[in-house]
C-alpha cells in the first residue's frame, strides 16, 4: 500500500489535485497499489493498468473533470430513468456518469463477459483486468468471423433481456479474448425503457454491420442481423 501522497507527485502534471486525492483514497482502501502504464488515452477518460497487493493488475479509469464533453454526458444521463433528477452541474454529472457505468457493468456481468467492476469513487472507476491476450476487435480480427458475429449478437440479446442497451457498441468497444467477445465501455449504456434506447440499439447494430461487412459477405451479415 502507498505510504504517503508523495508518490503521487509524479502525476501532478497529468491529473487534477482532486483526481490525485481520489486515487490516493482508493489506494489506501487497497483497491490497487499504484498506476503502472496508460492503456488508452481518450477524449473523456484515461485508462491505466494498476498493481495490487495480490500481484495482480486491475484497470483504473479516470474521467476528466474539466475538459470532458459535459453536455453530451448530461444528455445521456438525463434520458436515463435512474437519473431523472440529476443535477446539471459539471462535477456531479461526471460523478453520476461513473456511477452509471458501474451500475451498467453490474447488470451486464450477470449475463455476458465484461470487466467485473470493483469499485468507484467520484470520477474514478476500478475494474477487473481481462487476463491473457485481449485486444480491441479493430486490431484483432476473429479467425472465424461468422461465429464471432453470432456470439456478439447473442450478447446483445442477453443484454436486452436484462433491460440494457450498450449504446456505443463497435469494434473499439469489443475485445477479442481467445476468440470470445468481451464488451467494454458501458458509460453510454442505458435501460431499454429509456426514451433513447431504441435509437441506441439500432446504432449498435449498424456499427457492427459496417465492421463485419469488411470480413464477411454482406448477405451473411444482413441475415444474421435480421
Amino acid at each position: 500500500m502507498l505510504k504517503s501522497k508523495d508518490k503521487w507527485k509524479v502525476y501532478k502534471n497529468v491529473f487534477s489535485e482532486f483526481s490525485m486525492r481520489t486515487l490516493f483514497k482508493l489506494s489506501t482502501e487497497e483497491h490497487f497499489e499504484e498506476l503502472l502504464e496508460p492503456i488508452f488515452i481518450g477524449k473523456e477518460a484515461n485508462v491505466f493498468s494498476a498493481s495490487t497487493r495480490e500481484e495482480d493488475e486491475v484497470i483504473v479509469k479516470i474521467y476528466r473533470l474539466e475538459n470532458c464533453n459535459f453536455n453530451k454526458m448530461y444528455e445521456y444521463i438525463a434520458a436515463d430513468p435512474r437519473y431523472l433528477n440529476v443535477s446539471k452541474q459539471r462535477r456531479q454529472t461526471v460523478f453520476s456518469w461513473v456511477q452509471r457505468e458501474y451500475k451498467n457493468l453490474m447488470i451486464a456481468r450477470e449475463v455476458i463477459r465484461v470487466p467485473t467492476p470493483i469499485t468507484f469513487k467520484n470520477n474514478i472507476l476500478v475494474m477487473e483486468m481481462i487476463g491473457g491476450p485481449a485486444y480491441m476487435l479493430k486490431d484483432a480480427h476473429p479467425k472465424a468471423p461468422e461465429e464471432f458475429l453470432k456470439k456478439i449478437i447473442e450478447n446483445v440479446k442477453k443484454l436486452k433481456a436484462v433491460g440494457l442497451v450498450h449504446g456505443d457498441l463497435s469494434h473499439f468497444n469489443i475485445l477479442n479474448h481467445n476468440e470470445e467477445p468481451v464488451f467494454i465501455d458501458f458509460s453510454q449504456a442505458t435501460l431499454t425503457k429509456s426514451p433513447n434506447a431504441k435509437e441506441l440499439y439500432y446504432r449498435d447494430i449498424e456499427n457492427i454491420r459496417k465492421f463485419f461487412y469488411k470480413l464477411l459477405d454482406k448477405k451473411i451479415v444482413d441475415k444474421l442481423l435480421e
